[in-house]
């Protein structure tokens, strides 16, 4: 089968877009700008399919190389988010999570888990000029917490259940999570 020069050019040119998209840092900041603009609001889970943690038994460390137990936060509203620097749609949605994180902070717990070199996730968050509480894992957390998909965040309520899980980049500063977020808080 012979392939005509037209048809030859347009398979190299979407060739060379995949290339740049994926192998080049320009093409990186260009897929999360893209993946930005679709990012969706989050969908909350229904009340009957919330699934409780099935424990709280997993250790954590900080940016400073400090032991986190995770067993500290039961009784909190829990904010945890997979990520890495490498993943558009990861990046794509940090600005709206800083903000979520900035009106919340004194009233929820965030966690950011990096699936990433620490030396890249600090040099990212400095030059973004990010102010996130970022961890890693040190044992296997909650089996109901695992997803092969980055990013993928949970909201965890009071009583243990997570209300709020998804994968993919999405806007975390829409009303309808800060309503949700409200909600759980005033809940003491």
């Amino acid at each position: 089968m012979r392939y005509s020069k037209k048809h030859v050019f347009l398979r190299l040119l979407v060739l060379g877009a995949l290339v740049f998209l994926f192998f080049t840092p320009l093409g990186s900041r260009v897929t999360a700008k893209l993946s930005g603009l679709v990012a969706q609001s989050s969908a909350m889970v229904k009340t009957k399919m919330q699934t409780p943690l099935d424990t709280y038994q997993w250790e954590l460390e900080d940016m400073d190389s400090h032991t986190f137990n995770f067993e500290t936060q039961k009784g909190k509203v829990v904010f945890l988010n997979f990520w890495a620097t490498w993943c558009p749609p990861c990046v794509a949605e940090m600005p709206s999570l800083q903000k979520l994180h900035d009106a919340y902070k004194d009233k929820v717990t965030f966690m950011f888990v990096a699936k990433d070199e620490p030396e890249r996730v600090s040099k990212f968050l400095k030059k973004k000029g990010y102010d996130l509480p970022v961890y890693y894992s040190k044992t296997q957390g909650p089996d109901v917490l695992t997803s092969k998909t980055i990013p993928t965040t949970y909201i965890i309520d009071r009583d243990g259940k997570i209300i709020l899980a998804e994968t993919g980049s999405a806007n975390w500063y829409s009303e309808e999570v800060r309503e949700k977020l409200d909600s759980l808080v005033k809940s003491e």
